[in-house]
């Protein structure tokens, strides 16, 4: 479970990261990092999840949202950043590829924003 401070909880954040981020896809997530040049940047890299009801109905997409925070507490991000990752439907059809699909998007998106 990602604690608090590690997640992304405005509105705000979501939509900076979203627009401005580097981005990399997978058949079941698409990952975007936005580096934070705030003058005063978080501690923490912070992460938000996004899951829309093309996914499925509420237990599904609540179910594909607690396996993806799980999947990202142990993935590591080699500088501070806001991490939103979205769930596309094949998350909920096709859930043994979501860890394998998440750490190479997330990795990908971190190159691209380091670059």
């Amino acid at each position: 479970m990602l604690p608090g401070p590690r997640r992304l909880k405005r509105p705000s954040d979501f939509g900076t990261a979203v627009r401005r981020g580097s981005r990399a896809a997978t058949p079941t997530v698409v990952v975007h990092v936005r580096r934070n040049h705030l003058q005063d940047p978080p501690e923490f890299t912070r992460v938000g999840f996004v899951v829309s009801k093309k996914v499925g109905n509420a237990v599904t997409r609540n179910r594909v949202k607690r396996r993806l925070r799980h999947l990202a507490v142990p993935l590591d991000a080699p500088f501070v950043t806001d991490v939103v990752v979205r769930a596309l439907p094949a998350a909920a059809t096709e859930p043994q590829r979501l860890g394998e699909d998440l750490r190479v998007a997330w990795e990908r998106a971190f190159a691209k924003a380091g670059a």
